[in-house]
């Protein structure tokens, strides 16, 4: 074989080689450290990059946010409880230079940071405080973090708490707590229900006596009202009928004699009634015979004079 031909495939592959390892490909969520003979030389960003083969080194960093898991820990609060507690923490690299040099492993570094902290936060809480105030512990955590993680390029972008479980005891304790109090509650609001009952039925009674007792003056004054107005009306048709009968009397001029027939023929109607009894004086009879006997006279005719009639119940004279 041709030594010429040999030599150009060599040189063919040998230029592959080092042009294969003269370029790094870096991708949208990472960044590439460059060492030079073990020397920090810059800094690759996403996209197509060359190096020096042979003599630099690129390093990858993750600029992705990590979730970092904070195993369970025994943490004692203030009023000497101790609780399980647990959380999550969610970091991101802003830094990758600080990342890789700072610190070698930040990943481990701000979990046991985390959980250092997490027992000094929620010792200086109660245990009512703790488990009513997650978000004051998660900030106070995410304060201190930041700070304390800040010098190697990561920033603490949030800290959640997953548990808070205190002892099984208290547990049962709170557990009986929580049914006194809602017990107590309900009961305040079945008294509560019986008394605005009470006032409601009261107040209900109260308003039906007083449209009862409107409705009942309405009534009288109504029947007043009518009452009145029937009697006005009474009053004016006699007085028409009393002027009418003595206009009537006036323009006719009755003389006695015709004055004494009309009286005598109004006595029998006053008797109609079984329960009207006329009671006549001793003297009246004597009058009475002269008046028929008046009236006989004057009458068309004339005619045989009547016996006059029997007195009814007339009183005895002592």
């Amino acid at each position: 074989m041709n030594p010429v031909i040999i030599f150009l495939v060599a040189a063919v592959v040998f230029a592959f080689i080092i042009v294969s390892m003269s370029i790094r490909i870096i991708r949208p969520f990472e960044r590439g450290l460059v060492e030079r003979l073990g020397k920090y030389q810059r800094l690759l960003e996403p996209g197509l990059n060359m190096i020096v083969p042979f003599f630099d080194t690129v390093i990858k960093v993750d600029m992705r946010e990590v979730v970092l898991d904070v195993p369970p820990q025994l943490v004692i609060t203030k009023d000497n409880v101790g609780v399980e507690v647990d959380a999550i923490v969610y970091a991101q690299v802003t830094d990758p230079v600080r990342s890789r040099y700072e610190i070698s492993n930040y990943i481990m570094a701000s979990t046991k940071l985390a959980q250092t902290n997490l027992r000094n936060v929620i010792g200086e809480l109660d245990l009512d405080s703790c488990l009513s105030s997650r978000d004051q512990i998660n900030s106070q955590l995410r304060d201190v973090l930041d700070r304390a993680t800040d010098k190697w390029g990561v920033k603490v972008n949030r800290v959640e708490l997953q548990r808070i479980d205190p002892p099984i005891d208290i547990t049962e304790a709170m557990s009986r707590q929580m049914k006194a109090e809602r017990d107590k509650r309900a009961t305040i609001l079945d008294a509560e229900a019986v008394k605005q009952a009470k006032i409601t039925k009261a107040e209900g009674y109260k308003q039906a006596q007083i449209l009862q007792a409107e409705g009942d003056a309405e009534a009288v004054r109504k029947t007043a009202d009518a009452e009145k107005y029937r009697q006005l009306t009474v009053a004016l048709g006699e007085a028409q009928a009393i002027g009418s009968v003595f206009t009537a009397i006036h323009e006719g001029k009755p003389d006695e004699k015709l004055i004494t027939l009309k009286y005598l023929e109004m006595l029998p109607r006053l008797a109609e009634n079984e329960a009207n009894k006329i009671f006549l004086p001793y003297e009246a009879s004597g009058i009475i015979s002269s008046l028929a006997a008046m009236v006989e006279g004057i009458k068309p005719g004339g005619g045989k004079k009547k016996e006059s009639p029997a007195v009814v119940d007339q009183p005895q004279t002592e």
